[in-house]
């Protein structure tokens, strides 16, 4: 999980702490595609666990 979140140019630390933040919110949920969003690779990251180029 850390060497993809660092193939897709993120902030390994920083996409940790938001995946332990955002995951809590969907636990009822039954369609499991919401968590397409979460994906290293998901353009809905906010930015700041972006590492800048």
């Amino acid at each position: 999980m850390a060497e993809t979140a660092k193939a897709n140019n993120l902030r390994t630390y920083e996409y940790y702490k938001y995946l332990l933040t955002e995951i809590p919110k969907y636990q009822d949920e039954t369609d499991l595609a919401v968590f397409d969003q979460l994906l290293p690779w998901s353009a809905s990251l906010p930015e700041y666990i972006r590492r800048k180029k």
